[in-house]
């Protein structure tokens, strides 16, 4: 994590759990085929801004990777207001997901859960944080949905370069 964030979480006490707010975003154009995702991570006046690139992939899977990788890049236990224009994300993570698990990772209709690894990954590293799953409708005007929309898009761009 960047040091004037990580700073900044140690600061916000020994015994408190900072709060930080979280944009995510992902997509791949064809879908499938390349993908990007964006994130932006914000604890009080420090930001953070992640990104990734994959050369085979799917919407759903770069909207999953986006809100797994900003999590993932708390360092420690935090409150969470992650923000995703994804409602499969938002679904998926607060209704349907309990479904899944007490099923053995089947949907309703019996089948395999379709990206059961990236369901997993998110879900593990959720239990670290208390989070609120916010949707937010896309390209409404939102400026830092906007903002992790043009970071997904440049990494999707600039391919394996993105970073």
């Amino acid at each position: 994590m960047d040091s004037d964030l990580e700073a900044a979480q140690v600061d916000a006490g020994e015994g408190a759990r900072p709060t930080v707010a979280i944009w995510t975003d992902g997509g791949c154009k064809p879908n499938p085929g390349p993908g990007g995702w964006g994130a932006l991570l914000r604890f009080g006046v420090h930001e953070r801004e992640l990104s990734g690139y994959a050369a085979e992939t799917t919407n759903n899977r770069m909207e999953l990777t986006a809100a797994a990788e900003a999590l993932e890049a708390l360092t420690r236990s935090c409150i969470v207001t992650l923000h995703t224009d994804s409602e499969y994300v938002r679904n998926g993570i607060t209704r349907w997901s309990t479904g899944w698990v007490r099923r053995n990772w089947r949907n309703a209709a019996g089948d395999p859960v379709a990206n059961m690894d990236l369901w997993r990954r998110l879900l593990d590293v959720s239990k670290r944080h208390e989070i609120t799953w916010l949707w937010v409708r896309g390209h409404s005007g939102d400026e830092n949905n906007e903002r992790v929309d043009r970071l997904a898009t440049a990494a999707r761009n600039a391919g394996g370069d993105a970073g």
